[in-house]
Formats: structure tokens, sequence, C-alpha cells
């Protein structure tokens, strides 16, 4: 059974009543976490609707950060639902992390795929949209290279697309809505950054993504500061993966030592591993 956030009659009355009964519901323990997902893998429906309802204030607040992008506020909390009894549904309390961190991106993954099939087929073409992705990922990589904001030229060369297209597609994201727009609670993302991508992982394997470099966020603050900055930009935690090269001329390394260094840093990270699995 999935919760609905339905509105049959006044928008605005049914959003305050919604909105009321969402409050009326306690935020679970991690304990009642784990109770209440053992009881749904025997096919408790019961179980389920409780773990639905208790996070339903996590829906809420996610829904909210991307209103006034043209689909109704309770039409993103409804497809955020949707997205929450999907995670439900899949999470393993096996794994030791909280069911939060899990649903967020199962209800973002949702609340998102609404908006970006509201802002593809009202205003923007595929063709133009998939040109917006691929100057979307240049400008973020060559802003941490460059120190700057990329020019269309620099974005032209670095996508090998023609000038004239990459001007059209700028045009396109600022015209009526703007792709730079920023979106979620957080201002942690871009309009831009929504539209599906042919190469994005599935989203269970995102998550799982997510909370692996979550956990190695956490490793790598233990590592000295020059060690920590190669890895981050070794593995891409800023956007695009660097080069040895590339890290070399940032840091003022030879391309060998940044080897080096990236090689002790990980043999780090392994010890640490080891010792944390000894002291569990």
């Amino acid at each position: 059974m999935i919760y609905e956030a339905s509105a049959p009659s006044g928008a605005g009355d049914s959003l305050q009543l919604f909105l009321a009964d969402v409050g009326k519901h306690k935020l679970l323990t991690a304990h009642e976490e784990v109770v209440l997902a053992k009881a749904i893998e025997r096919g408790d429906g019961r179980a389920k609707r409780r773990m639905i309802e208790s996070n339903l204030r996590l829906v809420v607040s996610i829904a909210k950060g991307y209103r006034g992008l043209g689909v109704p506020f309770l039409d993103l909390i409804q497809e955020g639902t949707l997205g929450l009894n999907r995670a439900v549904e899949k999470f393993d309390w096996r794994r030791g992390y909280k069911f939060s961190t899990y649903a967020t991106w199962w209800i973002r993954q949702s609340v998102q795929r609404a908006v970006a099939n509201h802002a593809r087929t009202i205003r923007v073409p595929v063709h133009v949209v998939e040109r917006q992705q691929k100057l979307s990922r240049a400008a973020r990589r060559l802003e941490v290279e460059l120190g700057r904001e990329a020019t269309k030229e620099e974005l032209a060369e670095a996508t090998g697309l023609p000038l004239q297209h990459v001007e059209e597609a700028l045009s396109a994201a600022s015209a009526s809505v703007s792709l730079n727009q920023t979106v979620g609670a957080d201002d942690e993302g871009e309009l831009g950054d929504l539209f599906a991508d042919r190469e994005a992982a599935d989203p269970f394997e995102e998550a799982e993504e997510s909370l692996r470099r979550q956990n190695i966020r956490k490793a790598l603050d233990a590592l000295p500061e020059r060690e920590r900055r190669i890895l981050e930009l070794r593995f891409g935690f800023e956007g695009e993966p660097w080069t040895l090269e590339a890290i070399g001329h940032e840091l003022d390394l030879t391309r060998e030592r940044v080897r080096q260094l990236e090689g002790q840093a990980l043999s780090r990270l392994a010890a640490l591993r080891e010792l944390a699995g000894l002291a569990a």
C-alpha cells in the first residue's frame, strides 16, 4: 500500500490537512527502523505503512526544495512518496546504515524525475538537453581546473561542440526557466542536472555509491592534508577525476611524486580500515 497525498478539492486546504497529518507520526529510532524492516521482509503491511508514515516529513522536506519549477507541491510530495515506498521495499537493514540516508536518494530521484519531465516536455528539446548535460559536466570540471567560470569558447573546445551549439544551449537554459536555477532543500543542485542522463547509474546503485563515498570522506579526514587533497581530486569528489599530471600542476609536484603520495594515502586508508575491523 502506498500512502497518498491527494488533493480532491481545494489544493491549499488539502495540503494543510496533509501536513497536519504528517506531523502526527513520530520519528523512528534506529532500533525501531530495524524492527519494522524485519517485519516488512515477512510481508507485514502495517509495518510498511508505519515506516512510510514516519518518514513523510523527509518527503515534504525534500519536495520543498523543488517548488516553483512548474510542478504543484502536492504532486511533488506524491512523487516523493512513491520514491519513499520504493526505498522501504528495497531497504536492507543488515547493511547498517540509517534508513533516512538511503531513502533520501529514492525520494530525490522521484521528485527530480517529475521536475525534469515537466521541464523537458514544456520547454527544452531533447537534443538541447543532451548538450546542456555535456556542457554542465564540462563547466564544473573547468571551473575546478581554471579557478573561474569557463568562457563559451573554452566550453566549446572542452566538449567538442561548435560554438554556435554552445550558445544555443546556453540561451535555451536561460530562457523562461534557467537550468542554472538551484534546486533542493539546501540548493545542492541545479535544474540542468535533473535531466535524465543515459549514462547515469540505477538509483539503487547511485544510493550505494553515495553511501560508499560518505564513508570514504569520513576516512579521508584522518589523512594528512596533502594526501587527502590528492585522493579527493584523483577520485573526482569535486567533479571529474583528475589525472596525475593535472594534480601535480595544481600542487606543484611531479607526476611521480603525486603517484607516490596517492599510494601512501591508499595504504593509510587500508590500514585504518583494518584497525576498524579489529576494533569492531
